[in-house]
C-alpha cells in the first residue's frame, strides 16, 4: 500500500509540474481538503464548524496531523527536474497565507518588499493552488444540494458532502475537464495570515524552490510577464 501511494504521489507531482509549472507538488490545500492537478480531491475532512479558519481545520484533520507527524508515505526526497547535482527536495503541498510554512507545506512569501524571485515563486504557487479553489467551485456548481442550507441532521449533512466529493471525483475521471469547468472563475483572494511559526528547513526549502524557478532549468520565458 505504501509503495502504491508513493507511485500515485509521484504521478500527481508530474501533472503539477506540467500543468502548473510547480515541480514536486503533490496537491493543493484549502481548509481540510486537498486536490490534485486534475481537480480531484485526494482527501477531505468534513465536519469543522463554519467559523473555523482554514489553517485550524487543516491542523485538526487526520491528514494534516499525519503529514505534520511524518506518518504519510510520501515519496523520498529527489532533485528537481534537470537540476543535476542539485539539492534533494521534499515533495510538498501548496497553500495560501493562512497556513504555517513547514517542510511539506509551502505558502507564499509575505507581500512586503518582494523581490522578482519571490514574485515568481508566489505566481507559480498561486497557479498550483488554484486547483483546489477550482475543485471546490466545480463541486459546488455541479451538485445543487450544496447551493442552499441543509435542513437536516448535521451527521447526515456530513455524509451528503462526502458523497458529493466522491461523485465529483468519478465525474472528473470519466468526463475530464469540460468547457463549463474552464470558464469557472477561481477566487484567489488573500486571506488574513494567522499566527505562524516557521522552521529553518522549511524557509530554506522555499528559498531553493524560488531560486530554481528563475534558473534556466526551472523557468519558462513568459513567467516574467505575469508579475
Amino acid at each position: 500500500l505504501d509503495f502504491s501511494y508513493k507511485i500515485f504521489s509521484r504521478l500527481c507531482s508530474y501533472v503539477f509540474a506540467d500543468d502548473c509549472l510547480f515541480s514536486d507538488a503533490l496537491g493543493a490545500v484549502r481548509g481540510a481538503g486537498v486536490a490534485d492537478a486534475n481537480y480531484c480531491f485526494i482527501t477531505v475532512d468534513i465536519g469543522s464548524y463554519g467559523t473555523c479558519s482554514d489553517s485550524t481545520a487543516y491542523k485538526n484533520s487526520n491528514f494534516g496531523q499525519m503529514l505534520e507527524n511524518g506518518q504519510l508515505s510520501l515519496p523520498d526526497n529527489a532533485t528537481l527536474p534537470d537540476d543535476q547535482g542539485g539539492r534533494s527536495m521534499p515533495f510538498v503541498l501548496v497553500g495560501d497565507e493562512a497556513f504555517a510554512l513547514s517542510e511539506h507545506l509551502l505558502r507564499p512569501y509575505p507581500r512586503r518588499e518582494l523581490t522578482q524571485t519571490k514574485k515568481i515563486f508566489n505566481y507559480k504557487l498561486t497557479r498550483a493552488r488554484r486547483m483546489v479553489e477550482c475543485a471546490f467551485g466545480i463541486l459546488a456548481n455541479k451538485w445543487r444540494v450544496l447551493h442552499r442550507p441543509m435542513d437536516m441532521n448535521p451527521e447526515f449533512c456530513d455524509s451528503i458532502i462526502k458523497i458529493c466529493c466522491v461523485l465529483h471525483n468519478c465525474v472528473r475521471q470519466r468526463d475530464g475537464i469540460t468547457f463549463d469547468d474552464a470558464i469557472y472563475e477561481c477566487p484567489l483572494q488573500n486571506l488574513t495570515p494567522g499566527n505562524t511559526r516557521t522552521r529553518t528547513s522549511a524557509i530554506s526549502a522555499r528559498d531553493y524552490f524560488a531560486n530554481y524557478f528563475i534558473s534556466p532549468q526551472g523557468s519558462v520565458p513568459w513567467q516574467y510577464d505575469q508579475i
